[in-house]
């Protein structure tokens, strides 16, 4: 089913980083998720109405605010796959996140009005019939939302999508939901315990849990998350490719939405190199990132010499300081040293991991005072960096 739905509305499905391929699979998960939706909300709030269970008319509402979910969701991919004009000349593509940040607020809201008649019902208890029509929708739904998990995880893992991987996760754990309120009603028919509150309580507490995890998923790229790893580690590569750069350092990674990235970063070069002929190396690596991950690009050019013995040996010696002051995970870069008026003028930038949550002017006097205390002849021209990359 999910492969026959793919064929017959996106022909070019296979090119999953085409935008409008993705803006297709965006919106073939939202209508569906919509359809199912509806018709399971439907169907639950009919059969709580008849019942009186208020786990069933919870969970009726549940797939309720998930149809507005997915109708967000949709919302946000065609607006996504809008292209830059004056106004976001990066394009729109953040829409996706917005979608999801409204999703996880209409998420919350829905599992705190639930919450409260859950617990409602829970001082005052009822007894709940087991009605056909109950007992009928809650069995129907299960497989309905398997299907549904089954199906934005499939189409998910095609196009990398965070907003479809959670929509994924929000429908399995309804599934889990069905299946505890049928047991539930079941227990309570045969041995007379009036669970429904308690039922519909954890229904409302599943749903908080999803919502605040679709809140920390969309929060995040909003707010500015780290990169992952592996695209970290391939630019890394595709820049050591070149065969004069010998380091690098300060690579941070803007995202605009999904395939909208844009890197940066300080390449190391000899400082004695041919300009023009650096200059075309780092040129060519700019145009291999776009071409190889889809990513604009810009280059800096961060001449470096040669440490003699003596500088090697004191940046050996002031790395090794700092770690065992600080943390085993600092590093240093654009390092320098020369003499000046008799004294040893010693500059270069500390990458101090976040776990370090001195302040970094803080850090920066105390770097400063360690490496001055290794000789009374030093100073020490420090700045104090942070990682922009997971760690």
């Amino acid at each position: 089913m999910i492969g026959l739905l793919s064929r017959l509305l996106i022909p070019n499905r296979a090119a999953a980083d085409d935008p409008a391929v993705r803006r297709a699979c965006g919106a073939l998960c939202g209508g569906v998720g919509i359809l199912l939706n509806l018709l399971l909300f439907a169907g639950k709030l009919l059969a709580g109405l008849l019942s009186g269970s208020i786990a069933v008319t919870a969970d009726a509402f549940n797939n309720l605010s998930d149809a507005a979910s997915s109708g967000v969701t949709l919302a946000g991919f065609r607006l996504a796959g809008r292209r830059g004009d004056c106004e976001h000349p990066f394009g729109h593509g953040r829409a996706e996140y917005i979608a999801g940040l409204i999703v996880a607020v209409v998420i919350l809201w829905m599992g705190l009005e639930l919450g409260l008649d859950a617990v409602r019902r829970i001082l005052r208890p009822s007894a709940v019939a087991l009605h056909p029509a109950a007992l009928g929708a809650m069995v129907a739904a299960l497989p309905v939302k398997l299907y549904m998990f089954a199906f934005n995880r499939s189409v998910g893992r095609k196009i990398d999508s965070p907003a479809l991987f959670a929509a994924a996760a929000d429908s399995l754990g309804d599934a889990c939901a069905d299946l505890a309120v049928l047991a539930g009603m079941l227990l309570a028919h045969f041995t007379g315990w009036l669970l429904d509150g308690w039922l519909g309580l954890g229904v409302a507490l599943s749903i908080l849990w999803g919502g605040v995890s679709a809140l920390r998923q969309s929060a995040g790229p909003l707010l500015g998350a780290p990169p992952r790893r592996d695209f970290v580690e391939r630019v890394e590569a595709i820049v050591r490719q070149c065969p004069r750069v010998v380091g690098l350092h300060d690579l941070r990674v803007h995202e605009y939405g999904p395939g909208r990235v844009m890197v940066s970063l300080h390449a190391e070069v000899p400082a004695d190199g041919n300009l023009l002929e650096l200059h075309d190396e780092i040129d060519a690596a700019e145009r291999r990132l776009n071409a190889e991950l889809g990513c604009e690009a810009v280059i800096h050019m961060d001449p470096v010499a040669d440490e003699d013995d003596e500088t090697a040996a004191l940046h050996r010696r002031i790395l090794a300081v700092l770690r065992a002051a600080l943390d085993r995970r600092v590093t240093l870069h654009d390092f320098r040293a020369a003499r000046l008026d008799g004294r040893l003028r010693v500059s270069f930038d500390a990458l101090v991991p976040y776990d370090v949550t001195e302040a970094n002017e803080t850090l920066q006097t105390r770097v400063r005072g360690i490496v001055e205390a290794l000789d009374p002849g030093i100073d020490a021209d420090v700045t104090v960096d942070r990682p922009f990359v997971e760690g």
